[in-house]
């Protein structure tokens, strides 16, 4: 074998050897359910928290709604937003979002990876610092790295921590940017925004907070942490993603109207990328526009996490969070592929989540719930459950 080739082919041996070697999965969507490996099973690991992704009732109600609107329906723009791929849904969408968030401006992007490898290099510079929670997601890590900034995590929602480090450093740098998520993707806890933006105000810093698994899912009108704990004016940069409860795919930022006109003049996932389809930002406005009728649907879907983590508490196994990820620590790799194999055999389809995606020894079942999951279903998988952990 070419030494060349043989390099890979030894690392991937090695992940077979720790349990850590991933492959694509062929599977097909049956509502809120999946099917895998020829067997119809409870999807427990979806992004889709609404339960609105495959629910053809809003996807005909969607049809007339563009009928009546006559709005754009091609399926390409065919160029970047800066040529001439800014359609006319793009600007609707955009105020709707400014309007509804009573912010002056909002931008909206091609993914949640666009938007976290785009916004922080374009905003900071190499007399700035950007410092992050630990836990913040990759995607954001990865924007951070091709920033010319200076780069800090601060322990995992240690505030106290923060704070020093502000004490300490500020005054080196221009300007701070404080990043965090509000609902952190594994551990599926919650940020203390008012906590952060305290201490963004005390050291005149940026705040940056990805809403990634909260648009939707929280506060009244499911506008996010943000809209939950009373402070989207004082947030600098609120982002967050389409593609999860809202169903579809983009992303976005609410900010000042001047730091919209400074990402589009600098923005390079911005710039250099074909704009999203006008169908798919029609699409997105529909669901947005529907955010404030489905109160009935985050309720459920707080009651039924609250439940499967008291479960799992109970049980004796580690759990984190106050939301919908609700993970269950099994600690090795191994032992989170056999959980995830005996739910899959009982018809739950929870996949292992291991390193590097979170520390070594922390490996789980990162359960991402939806609103369609019923109470009976939610009894039968903490009796599963409990049958595993009693050796049933």
């Amino acid at each position: 074998m070419n030494k060349n080739i043989a390099r890979y082919t030894y690392r991937l041996s090695k992940l077979h050897e720790v349990e850590n070697f991933r492959t694509l999965k062929d599977v097909e969507a049956v509502g809120s359910n999946i099917i895998y490996n020829d067997k119809e099973m409870i999807n427990l690991s979806s992004n889709d928290y609404l339960g609105l992704g495959f629910d053809k009732a809003i996807v005909d109600e969607f049809h007339k709604y563009i009928s009546a609107n006559e709005l754009d329906v091609y399926y390409t723009s065919a160029s970047s937003r800066l040529l001439t791929g800014n359609h006319k849904n793009y600007a609707s969408l955009e105020k709707n979002i400014a309007d509804t968030f009573e912010r002056e401006a909002a931008l909206v992007f091609n993914s949640g990876y666009h938007a976290n490898t785009g916004i922080l290099p374009a905003l900071a510079g190499k007399n700035d610092l950007i410092i992050a929670d630990k836990f913040v997601h990759a995607s954001i890590i990865d924007g951070i790295n091709l920033s010319k900034a200076e780069m800090i995590r601060f322990r995992h929602m240690d505030y106290a921590q923060l704070q020093d480090i502000l004490s300490k450093r500020r005054d080196d740098y221009e300007n701070v940017f404080i990043v965090s998520e509000s609902i952190f993707s594994m551990d599926g806890d919650v940020a203390d925004m008012q906590m952060l933006i305290d201490i963004k105000n005390e050291y005149d810093a940026f705040l940056y907070i990805d809403e990634a698994h909260a648009i939707g899912v929280r506060g009244v009108n499911g506008l996010g942490c943000c809209e939950e704990q009373v402070c989207i004016d004082d947030v600098d940069f609120i982002v967050g993603t389409f593609g999860k409860a809202l169903a579809s795919m983009g992303a976005y930022c609410v900010c000042d109207q001047v730091f919209k006109d400074y990402l589009i003049n600098n923005m390079r996932t911005l710039i250099f990328t074909t704009a999203l389809p006008p169908v798919n930002v029609a699409w997105t406005e529909f669901i947005f526009d529907k955010l404030p009728e489905l109160q009935e649907k985050r309720m459920h879907l707080e009651e039924i996490s609250n439940r499967l983590r008291e479960a799992i508490d109970e049980m004796g196994y580690k759990t984190f969070g106050d939301s919908h990820i609700v993970p269950l620590i099994t600690g090795s790799n191994e032992s989170s592929v056999e959980l995830s194999e005996y739910l899959q055999d009982n018809n739950f389809f929870a996949l292992p989540v291991r390193q590097p995606t979170v520390p070594a020894g922390s490996a789980r079942i990162r359960f991402s719930l939806n609103a369609n999951i019923e109470d009976w279903q939610m009894d039968q998988l903490i009796e599963i459950l409990r049958n595993y952990k009693e050796g049933i």
